[in-house]
Formats: structure tokens, sequence, C-alpha cells
């Protein structure tokens, strides 16, 4: 077989497969030029998550009319010229690969012009192939322009997931830039809607604050640590605060962000014994470090390092962030220090001097009753001897006395035809007797016994033929709620409970996307949650069996998360059952406490009336039966 070297076109295709992925690589590739251009103001404009077009506009120091021809060449670059400039890189960009890889698979336009040159110049790039070079009038700066992404390559652009999925992972690669430069000026627009406006921030607290909001640069405590090897300054979340969702963990080396399952490690060791299993606290962790100890050139993405000594990062890292846990209190302590504050005595052998006086003694009958008083012949209480409790005589002021009673309405006398106390009951005998019945209007009524018995709303236990029938109550939730959702799934709906308060919850702009691409799964399975701005949601309702408590809702949503951003099989049916596997383990963890009988009851019921009341849709067991002989070997 023949060799033959490949056109210069083809082979940018096979290079763009490296470095541009989906729309978000390419925003992040210009962004990062812009910021290595000096830029003070950067405008990101998107419309179609990209598809259609990605416009990156700044202020930077632009290019001359030669410049902007060359840089659209392989391995065209300002950055290095020598094989030692490879050991002190400290821009984001530096390999020249960049630009030639977007022009290979869309069509580029680029309008710039350097502050000293009185016009610039508009050249245009499709398919690795020069289209025109012209002179225009344009602000000092570089204007980007992609549109059609992946238009000679259909086969990439089929495989590019939905518009809310491809536009949250351009959310994350703005949000990771941005985070790096709080002094620069930024803006996210998409489809003619301002998502981003971020003013150059004081410090990188400020921008944590615009970006991520209140909920989480709220919830952060400073870290400061420098060695003589590398410089840790930035933020760690509280631990009260992790959440079952990634989101919000970021490590940057000399401005760079980078993944590192490694350091991740350091971090949640330092957490270890302070947050619960299965949760991940947030954390903004920024290193410093001679760039002669640390190799960026190993991924054409930029986001992975090779350190000099990984040992030294891992434990510097880990003691940072472990101090600065250790340092700030999370809890809240008792001050006897402060001012009017009683002083408490060191007690000892001579106790006794410090007792100033005996309490006081209180004299009263034990057996008295207030309602065991003598009644006349006709069955009425003889109030002959009222004194009221308190040595008040009848009359004076008793509201039983002739005194009491007697004035009616408007001031006017009442014939009683006796007097309590005179011995002539007359007609008071019959208000007496109805106030002896007036208590039976009001007597407890108790439900039947079910023989049902409730154990800290975790288990249920009910008598069964053969012994005592112990069913798990999380687990049985799952169930019921599993074939609910899967028949509202096939049915496509369902009925919710609308909640008396809606909740609202700010989750973050990438995750609003999901809400919204998923809204109308989330409303078949009886979920009633609307967008409000950019990166809040409102919940107006929430299936029948689930809480409307605040605080729940708010774990609800980020079970919900986790289960509409994990992998899922394309086929119909196994979405269906997986999609209602994963919401009924939401609604079984997040339901209403159970407190009474009756719902025991209804729950039982619900259990032995669904498709398999023995093993929950993972096939978890959800009841068990324990017998007499058992019981009995217990005693």
């Amino acid at each position: 077989m023949e060799l033959k070297i490949l056109p210069g076109n083809i082979s940018n295709m096979i290079a763009a497969g490296e470095v541009v992925l989906r729309p978000a690589s390419v925003v992040k590739e210009l962004v990062e030029n812009a910021v290595d251009a000096g830029a003070t103001d950067i405008k990101v404009i998107i419309t179609d998550s990209g598809r259609t077009l990605i416009q990156v506009i700044d202020n930077g120091c632009g290019m001359s009319p030669d410049d902007a021809v060359l840089c659209f060449e392989r391995h065209a670059t300002s950055k290095i010229s020598s094989a030692e400039d490879l050991q002190d890189i400290m821009t984001f960009g530096f390999r020249g690969e960049a630009l030639p890889s977007i022009a290979a698979v869309a069509d580029v336009t680029l309008r710039t012009r350097r502050e000293e040159d009185e016009v610039g110049c508009e050249v245009e790039f499709a398919d690795s192939r020069q289209l025109s070079a012209k002179q225009v009038s344009t602000p000092k700066g570089s204007n980007f322009a992609v549109r059609d992404l992946f238009y000679n390559t259909p086969a990439r652009r089929k495989f590019l997931k939905s518009d809310n999925v491809e536009f949250r992972h351009i959310i994350e690669e703005f949000t990771r830039i941005a985070l790096t430069r709080p002094d620069i000026g930024f803006s996210l627009t998409h489809n003619n809607r301002d998502i981003y406006v971020l003013r150059p921030a004081k410090s990188l607290k400020f921008r944590i604050l615009d970006l991520l909001g209140s909920n989480v640069a709220g919830d952060l405590v400073d870290i400061h640590a420098e060695t003589s090897y590398v410089k840790i300054e930035g933020y760690a979340g509280r631990p009260d605060t992790a959440k079952k969702t990634l989101g919000n963990q970021f490590f940057f080396i000399n401005g760079r962000y980078i993944r590192s399952p490694y350091l991740h490690k350091a971090v949640m060791k330092a957490y270890e014994q302070l947050i619960p299993e299965g949760v991940t606290p947030s954390y903004f962790l920024y290193l410093s470090i001679d760039p002669h100890c640390i190799d960026v050139n190993i991924s054409p993405t930029k986001t992975e390092v090779k350190f000099e000594d990984e040992s030294v990062i891992f434990q510097t890292v880990f003691a940072s962030v472990r101090q600065v846990l250790g340092k700030n209190s999370f809890a809240g302590d008792i001050d006897f220090d402060r001012e009017g504050a009683p002083e408490i005595p060191v007690l000892g052998k001579n106790f006794s001097e410090f007792r100033q006086g005996l309490a006081p003694q209180t004299d009263f009958d034990p057996n008295y009753n207030p309602f065991d008083r003598p009644r006349d012949s006709q069955g009425s209480f003889d109030f002959s001897d009222y004194s009221g409790g308190s040595g008040r005589q009848a009359g004076a002021g008793d509201p039983f006395s002739r005194g009491g009673m007697q004035e009616g309405r408007g001031g006017k006398s009442e014939d009683w035809g006796g007097a309590p106390g005179s011995g002539t009951p007359g007609n008071y005998s019959k208000y007496v007797d109805k106030r002896e019945d007036y208590g039976k209007l009001f007597e407890q009524k108790t439900l039947p016994s079910t023989q049902i018995l409730i154990l800290q709303g975790r288990y249920i236990l009910a008598p069964a033929r053969s012994g005592v029938m112990i069913l798990n109550v999380q687990r049985a939730r799952e169930r019921v709620f599993y074939d609910r959702f899967l028949e509202a799934v096939s049915k496509n709906g369902h009925v919710s409970q609308v909640s008396l308060f809606p909740v609202q919850v700010q989750v973050g702009a990438a995750n609003k996307t999901v809400f919204d691409d998923n809204e109308q799964l989330l409303k078949s399975l009886g979920f009633d949650i609307t967008s409000f701005g950019n990166d809040t949601v409102v919940v107006n309702g929430v299936p029948e069996g689930f809480s409307s408590e605040e605080s729940k809702v708010q774990a609800m949503l980020a079970d919900i998360l986790i289960a509409l951003t994990d992998s899922q099989n394309s086929l119909p049916d196994m979405l269906a059952a997986a999609t209602a596997q994963k919401m009924a383990g939401v609604g079984a963890k997040c339901g209403s406490a159970l407190t009474s009988p009756v719902e025991a009851q209804n729950l039982i019921d619900a259990v032995f009336a669904s498709s398999n009341p023995e093993f929950t849709p993972s096939g978890k067991r959800i009841t068990a039966i324990a017998s007499f002989d058992q019981i009995d070997k217990l005693f």
C-alpha cells in the first residue's frame, strides 16, 4: 500500500478532534486567548447553544493584518520561541492549535485592530482555507465569530447533546475562566438573553458571589498557606453545607484551571469525620508554584498537569484545609465571660454555706376535690357553703350567686324562681343539669386499635399468622412510588399536590438547564417546577406522598439533579424503568414522616397492592417475618 501525505485540511480536521470536542471547547479557547491578549472586558455571545453562533469580543491588544492571517496556521504562536520557554509558561495558550482547529470545522470570521492602527482588518476562514481578507472599521481588540460548528463533520454534529446540555458545558467553561481573573469584566449572552454580566470584582470572594450566589459565597472560609515549594490561597466550604451533587470544586495552578482527582482526595481526607459519606464540600483552591516544577504540556486541552513532587503538594493541600477547618468553629460555643452574667461558685464540701435559705413551703390538701359537693333533693349542687376557693363569700362577685346572676340583658333582673344556696332550686336546676351534660359533647374519641407499632418512623410492626411482620418504611415507599412513576412515564401524566407555600431554590445557572431540559418528564411524574431568573427554580407542587417542607424540597432537588444527570440507556423501555427507579428512590427519602397507625396501615395496603410487595426495584427486601420460634429463643 502506497504511503501519502494527508492534505492540510484533513489533518487539521483530525487534530481538531482533540481540541474542539463541543461548542464549550470553542468558548474556552477563544476566551482564554482574549485573556492572554490583555483584555479587560470580554463578551461571549451564543446562539442555539453554540451550534449556530459563538462570538467572543474583547478589548485586548489586537493583531496586525499579517498576524490576523498567520494565526490560523498550525503552530503559529507568540508565547514560545525555544524549548526552554516550555518550562516558564504562565499563559493559557501556547501551542498554536486552537484557531487552526476551529477553522477546520467551522466558518470563522475575525475582525481585529491594534491601538496604533487607524483601521482594522477582517479575515474569513472555512475548512482551513482563507476565503477573504479586507480592511474594515472596527474597535480596538478582536472579534471572533464562529458559525455553523461541525458543518463539514456531520458525524460530530450528530452526536452533540441537547441544547440545554451543551449550554451547561459552556457555562462551566465560562465559570472556570471567570474565576481565574476577578479583575476582568465578563458577560455571557444566550439567544439574546443575558445570563451573566460580571463587573471587575474587588476580590475573588465577590466574583464567587456574582457567579454562584450568596448561598455558596456565604459558606466559605479563607485558606492561606505558604511553603518554600507552593503557596495555597482560596476558600473551603463549611462541612455542614456539603452537597450530594458534585459542583463548585475548583483547582487552579498558576491561574489555570485543572482537574486533579489526586488533589481532590487530599481535600476529602481533610474533611474526614466532618461530613457524612456521599457528600462533597465546595472549595476554590489556587496554587502558585514555580513553573519549572510542573509540566502543563501533557494534554491538548491543558486541563491536566504533572507535578515534580506530588506527595508534597498532597500533604500541603491536606494540611492547609485541615488547619482552616480546625481553626474555625462551626458549632455554637458557650461564653461565660459576658458582662452581667451571674457568677457560678465552685461547690465542694462546704456547699451548705452557699445556700441562702430554704425554699418556701406551701400548704395544700391533697384530698381536696372541688366537684365533690353535696346535692339537694333534686340532684342539684348545694352552693350554700361556696367560698370560691379564695376566701370569698357567695354573692360577693360570685357568678353563681343571686347578685351575679340576677342581672340579665340590658341590666334587668331575671326571675330564677329561687336562688342557688337558698334551698329552693326553682328553675336553676335545669341549667346545672345542662352544665353536667356538657362533658359528653367533648368525650375523647379514640381510633380503634389496629395493633400496628411504628418504630422511629423507620419500621412498621404488625401481627402476622406465624409471628410479627416487620416492614421497612423507606423501601416500601420506594416500591409504591416506582409503580406510580412507571405508570406515569408510560401514560405521560401524574397528578401533583400543590404546595401552599412554593419553595424557591437557587440551583445555579448550569443546574437550572438540567431542570429546563427535563421539564416535561418532571411534569409527567407530578413535579411542578418552574424557572425563576437565570439560576433559580420554584417548586410549586410535588407528587403525592412527597414532603413539601422547604428543607426536604431542597434535598429532593439535589437528588433529582443526580438522577437526571446520570447516564441512562437509550432504549425507551429501559429509560422509563430507570427513570422511575431513580425518582422512586428520591421520593422514598423525601417523603413525609410516618406518624399515625392509619398512615402505616395505608402504606401496608399500598405495598401489598403493588406489583412486588417483597422486593424494591433494586432487589432489596421490603418485609420480613419474625416467627414465634425466633421470638421464643430471645427469652
